[in-house]
């Protein structure tokens, strides 16, 4: 690949970094700040409050799909990716400035809530341009392996956050950091996306988007009713989203609280495993998309989705008893290398389903809506079901969800070898429909 791709690749991706160190650092320190928002008690009920608060950001995010991938499809991807991470930003500056319940009662919890809201809608916007952008600016014999940087920052951005964790907990108390040290992590989230802004204003449009710029259904771009036309290939994002997002928030955002709140490790044992497995999902990323490019997406999908069906419940009840790092960190990297299957290529799947004038919102709210059901409440499922008094519950519910999107991998055709351009408007949906499912 020649310098000016990388260079897409690196301003199309580096915003998913910071939108996601935000975005993580609020789950990977919630066990600090739970019990600053909401009266002292329970300490599974305050993480639920912050769940519950941490799931809402994700009903936003079809808002933020549809706001947001409208304006991907009819200003262009730079315009909505630059959008996204301003939005990030505010998000961030509420979080650390929000008062806490005993200064201001709910007062703090119902700024926590607003900034979760911008993020929500940050985000659900950020996916899907990111996604569209790399798919499109990319080789089209190499997008498996660009499009997979998507996860790379976006896992580059917990690792920041979770080694910031580190830091903070080896140089601070464990009292200042539930007092104030947790408010430190936006602050430098904040400082982030200013700096992404300022790249972002000057990246480059994607070819593929330019070249359909005066396409004559252009009035159409961006709109449901344009959305509608492709309904099949939405239902399917939807579909083959349901298993992966439930299996990686579980093996990302709640990992560490799973460890420290059910499998008794330190909170410190516990953010070092996340930290170090996170690391080597990291660096599988790019080679599983190259494969990809090689071999076709849907056998890393189907490989994905039979791994995540028969090995998350003895997965999730070893790593409930693993007692140490190393244990706790081998099972841990088992579950993100069949993770993986699925992060490290539905980005481009999603893209190469629709013509570009349907691309960044296609994308973005089927994703959306799928991420607001299943991926958003994963955590507080899983807290849900702990609290009942039945754990192993959440390790059934999260292979049945892998179990369904296998059905969909199954049955769905390949997507590598399709032109990004095999649509010329709006209104030919019979080619679409036959590229998305057999």
């Amino acid at each position: 690949m020649g310098r000016e791709q990388w260079k897409k690749i690196l301003v199309g991706s580096a915003g998913n970094m910071v939108e996601w160190f935000d975005w993580f650092v609020y789950a990977s320190f919630a066990t600090y700040f739970a019990g600053a928002f909401f009266p002292d008690g329970n300490p599974t009920a305050q993480l639920m409050n912050t769940a519950g608060i941490f799931a809402v950001g994700f009903f936003m995010r079809p808002v933020g799909g549809w706001l947001l991938g409208r304006v991907g499809d009819r200003k262009g991807r730079k315009a909505a990716l630059t959008l996204t991470v301003s939005l990030m930003s505010a998000s961030a500056v509420l979080i650390a400035v929000a008062p806490t319940y005993a200064v201001a009662g709910y007062g703090g919890a119902a700024v926590l809530l607003v900034a979760r809201l911008l993020q929500g809608l940050s985000v659900g916007g950020e996916y899907a341009a990111s996604a569209t952008y790399l798919t499109e600016a990319s080789d089209p014999r190499r997008r498996g392996f660009a499009s997979s940087f998507q996860y790379v920052s976006m896992t580059a951005g917990q690792i920041v956050g979770l080694g910031l964790q580190i830091v903070l907990q080896r140089t601070l108390s464990d009292g200042a950091l539930h007092s104030w040290g947790w408010r430190l992590p936006f602050i430098v989230g904040a400082l982030g996306a200013a700096v992404i802004f300022y790249l972002r204003r000057s990246m480059l449009e994607t070819e593929i988007y330019e070249e359909s710029a005066d396409d004559a259904g252009a009035a159409q771009k961006g709109t449901l009713k344009a959305l509608w036309a492709h309904r099949r290939e939405a239902f399917l994002v939807m579909a083959l989203t349901m298993g992966g997002t439930v299996a990686y928030y579980t093996y990302t955002t709640y990992l560490t609280k799973y460890l420290s709140n059910s499998a008794g490790l330190s909170k410190e044992t516990a953010t070092l495993v996340s930290f170090c497995a996170l690391i080597v999902f990291a660096c599988l990323q790019p080679l599983a998309g190259a494969l990809s490019d090689r071999i076709g997406r849907r056998p890393l999908l189907i490989t994905f989705a039979v791994g995540s069906t028969f090995l998350t419940v003895p997965i999730m009840t070893l790593l409930k008893h693993a007692g140490s790092f190393w244990p706790a960190l081998g099972l841990a990297l088992l579950a993100l290398v069949v993770v993986t299957g699925y992060t490290s290529i539905n980005a481009c799947v999603k893209a190469e389903l629709f013509p570009t004038g349907i691309r960044a919102l296609g994308v973005a709210l089927p994703y959306a809506i799928a991420n607001a059901l299943f991926g958003g409440t994963a955590e507080y499922v899983a807290l849900w079901f702990k609290d009942a008094g039945i754990e192993s519950g959440f390790y059934w519910y999260v292979a049945g969800c892998a179990a369904v999107s296998l059905v969909v991998y199954l049955t769905m055709r390949e997507t590598r070898d399709i032109d990004l351009n095999r649509v010329e408007g709006l209104s030919a949906t019979s080619a679409a429909g036959k590229a998305s499912v057999a």
